[in-house]
């Protein structure tokens, strides 16, 4: 009986690691009022000179920020860029004036919307690599954060089960030992 109950104990304990998985997030950056995540980019075919960085950005503060400029030793430039559609046509242009993250907000940079322009790349940006990227807030000042490189048609960030991060939970037999 005791160890049914230990491994019953077991099987809660680990269950709530689990579930709590999601909600800590190793790979978040903090700056000030700001929280950086789900840093990503897709890799790029040989040869390619530009790609896309993106990201979500919180400001937990109650002051707004602006992120106002980009750089990466792997890009000769970082624009931060909007992607729109007007009558049909997709347009893209830099945002001269920087991107504002209002207080209590989050700003989500991702394809077809706000993104990170990297141009005259130095080197294909392959699946598995990490990205170093600087970014500069107003307030907040210079950040470093790391893009995941995903897939070449990826559309969102890889998840644990991409990346080989992720616990699957078994059904345990009963012969089975904790």
């Amino acid at each position: 009986m005791h160890i049914r109950i230990v491994r019953l104990a077991s099987i809660v304990a680990l269950a709530g690691c689990l579930l709590a998985a999601p909600w800590a997030r190793a790979n978040d950056v903090k700056a000030g009022d700001l929280v950086i995540s789900q840093a990503w980019s897709r890799a790029t075919p040989k040869g390619a000179k530009i790609g896309g960085g993106y990201l979500t950005i919180e400001n937990k503060g109650s002051a707004p920020d602006r992120l106002i400029g980009c750089s990466s030793d792997m890009a000769g430039s970082v624009q931060v860029h909007e992607m729109t559609m007007i009558n049909g046509v997709m347009k893209m242009r830099p945002l001269d004036n920087g991107l504002t993250i209002d207080p209590g907000r989050s700003v989500k940079l991702a394809p077809g919307g706000y993104h990170l322009m990297l141009m005259d790349l130095r080197g294909p940006l392959k699946q598995g690599d990490k990205l170093p990227v600087t970014l500069e807030f107003e307030r907040a000042g210079k950040v470093q954060v790391s893009l995941d490189v995903a897939s070449v048609g990826a559309q969102a960030p890889a998840t644990g089960a991409d990346s080989g991060g992720s616990m699957q939970m078994k059904k345990m037999s009963p012969d089975m030992k904790m």
